[in-house]
């Protein structure tokens, strides 16, 4: 059986009900995973916890989910380290100082300016998804903090830069794994169809975009507006009505009194990372492939990014990012070689939760392709489809799908190999069908509270993940919208 009818869509339904209603993300992500477990073995309780259990176990088979989560957890090494030689503090000076300049000069708000390099920031570094919402949430969150901006909105600008950047973008993990998709589906330049599909790539283009206006004007609106407000009029940076202290946060680490705190303490190992990440994918697949069979440097390009592996490059790229930082830190004398022990537990423990998390994350989405969810979904669109409505329906049908199992990359894996065929079967234009199937892969996950990017935005913005999900949604659907009227638009006019 493909797929389980129904059923399929149950488990992530009611761990997205679970989670909007207890707040408790874990329980709500345990709940689902099991209901769905109970549903393949056939309703029987005694079988589906034993297979619950090794529904969790069985993430770490995969060798990219476990390379992703040692990922997370080296990712809080290099936050701990560029924290503790005094990185953060010379990146909070210097921005400090900058917007003392702009004050002074133009006697007007930071706020603004601040929100602005956040973005600047998010869409820097657009290799990978979760080290962009990381780096960008732990930075600038003490500085939104000091500014009193919400850290909703904090969250909402990291996780809505961090997916859309990272799908316009080819050459990275997201292009290599579309290019290796596309390249299932048989078509002659799979590259070709990804550049050209850009232009149509239409929620990313517009998120980027509709942030930006919101951050310009100012003009908030429904759940954020009400988080701004409440900031603003109480000082309370969290729903709850608790006041986090700065002096608790990421800038106020007590620092050696032979520290002297600088930014380059920080850009040495976050540049090296970034820097390495597209040298690394490349590498992942050149090694993979017969180099003297191709013909031309762009056929031998094509090869090694179809077959380069996302998971294994911002892993190593982390670890020689971390290396980097060790060298520096130990030249300079700001670190000695046993210190780094405490920095290394201090560091992974921080991101434990995180962690964590994305095991969950996994877990839910490994049930619910076990069960057919996607499948499901995407048969029952293909019931009222034309070659004119195809490209909604794909951006439709991606969304669901994404928002049901918080995943837009497994969404792409599923709708693209049904997308595709129909497409070309229809006569539909394969560029505007290949990017309604990645816009609605990202809609779909930013609206979903069990996608694991819209999980490690609410961690690394420090606010509660539930809050983040209501204070995102209404712009999420206000571009979603606009997206989908423009797929109709442009269904019948190309």
């Amino acid at each position: 059986m493909e797929h389980y009818s129904f059923w399929s869509v149950l488990p992530p339904l009611i761990a997205i009900i679970i989670a909007i209603k207890t707040r408790q993300v874990f329980i709500s992500l345990l709940v689902g995973t099991w209901f769905g477990v109970l549903v393949t073995n056939e309703w029987n309780i005694i079988l589906s916890i034993f297979g619950t259990i090794s529904v969790f176990v069985n993430v770490f088979s995969d060798a990219g989910n476990t390379r992703i989560i040692i990922f997370s957890l080296l990712v809080g090494v290099l936050i701990s380290l560029i924290q503790k030689s005094g990185g953060v503090r010379g990146f909070n000076n210097s921005i400090s100082s900058l917007l003392s300049n702009y004050e002074s000069k133009h006697r007007s708000d930071p706020k603004k300016i601040v929100q602005l390099m956040a973005v600047a920031s998010g869409m820097f570094l657009f290799i990978e998804t979760n080290i962009s919402v990381l780096t960008t949430g732990t930075l600038f969150r003490p500085i939104f903090d000091k500014l009193k901006i919400s850290r909703e909105k904090l969250a909402y600008l990291v996780d809505s830069t961090c997916a859309p950047s990272c799908v316009l973008v080819p050459f990275n993990a997201w292009g290599a794994f579309i290019i290796g998709l596309l390249a299932l589906q048989n078509l002659d330049n799979p590259l070709s169809l990804l550049l050209l599909s850009i232009p149509f790539n239409f929620y990313a283009l517009l998120t980027i975009l509709f942030l930006l206006w919101i951050i310009i004007s100012g003009k908030d609106f429904g759940a954020m507006k009400f988080a701004e407000l409440r900031v603003l009029k109480t000082g309370k940076l969290l729903n709850d009505g608790s006041t986090p202290s700065i002096s608790n946060d990421l800038i106020s680490e007590n620092l050696s009194d032979n520290i002297d705190p600088k930014i380059k303490s920080m850009l040495i190992p976050i540049i090296t990372t970034v820097l390495f990440m597209p040298i690394v994918l490349f590498y992942t697949g050149f090694a993979e492939i017969d180099v003297h069979s191709f013909h031309s440097t762009k056929e031998l390009i094509f090869e090694s990014l179809k077959n380069s592996s996302g998971s294994t490059s911002v892993l190593v790229s982390v670890i020689i990012g971390i290396s980097s930082g060790m060298l520096y830190y130990t030249r300079k004398k700001i670190f000695k070689p046993f210190d780094y022990n405490e920095i290394f537990m201090k560091g992974m423990s921080g991101m434990l939760p995180l962690a964590l998390l994305m095991v969950f994350a996994f877990a839910i989405g490994d049930t619910a392709n076990k069960l057919g969810t996607g499948i499901y979904l995407a048969e029952v669109s293909q019931n009222f489809i034309t070659p004119q409505l195809l490209p909604a329906i794909l951006f439709l049908t991606s969304a669901i799908i994404s928002f049901s199992t918080g995943t837009s990359w497994g969404t792409f894996a599923i709708m693209i190999a049904i997308g595709i065929p129909m497409a070309q079967s229809l006569d539909a234009n394969l560029s505007l069908s290949i990017a309604s199937v990645l816009s609605g892969g990202v809609f779909g996950d930013h609206c979903s509270p069990i996608s694991d990017t819209t999980i490690v935005s609410s961690m690394a913005s420090a606010t509660d993940h539930i809050d983040h999900v209501k204070t995102q949604l209404p712009y999420a659907l206000f571009t979603g919208t606009i997206s989908l009227f423009l797929f109709l638009l442009f269904g019948y006019f190309i």
